[in-house]
């Protein structure tokens, strides 16, 4: 298991294309998984499917404030709190009525993922996204009662 936390000079090869400030907050992700207990090749497609959709879906403010913090090895000995809510890796993706067409969102998360017109290209990525999680898919109807679950977990 590693011993020391990923940098932006020491970070998983799967990284290596990634524009700057989506690798650190891969790297942030993928330390912060490892720090509570997940296995290195685990955490990794996590983080990065993780970080691809904060990215997409930061505002351009976000993004500029992440870029000017400092590296994320720098960190402290004490357990802080994940700030992109580190326990909704561990619920399910629901696929949800909205009113631009259909969200995928963590259970419990505040706002979806991501919004698709069409209910079929929001079920692909939140089963993509749940079997990466190891976690489930939930799809709902339009009325709000669940119609289908894709289990994925291990």
């Amino acid at each position: 298991m590693r011993q020391m936390p990923w940098t932006m000079n020491d970070y998983p090869s799967s990284m290596k294309n990634f524009e700057p400030v989506l690798r650190k907050k891969a790297i942030e992700i993928a330390n912060a998984m490892v720090d509570e207990g997940y296995e290195e090749g685990r955490a990794i497609p996590i983080a990065t499917e993780q970080a691809k959709e904060w990215y997409e879906n930061a505002s351009e403010k976000e993004i500029k404030e992440f870029e000017e913090q400092g590296n994320p090895a720098k960190r402290s000995n004490k357990k802080k709190s994940y700030e992109n809510r580190p326990e909704l890796l561990d619920e399910g993706e629901h696929v949800v009525p909205h009113d631009k067409g259909w969200a995928v969102q963590a259970k419990d998360a505040k706002k979806p993922t991501k919004v698709y017109e069409n209910k079929s290209d929001a079920v692909e990525h939140a089963k993509e996204i749940a079997e990466n999680k190891g976690t489930e898919a939930v799809i709902h109807k339009r009325s709000g009662d669940i119609e289908k679950k894709h289990n994925f977990s291990d």
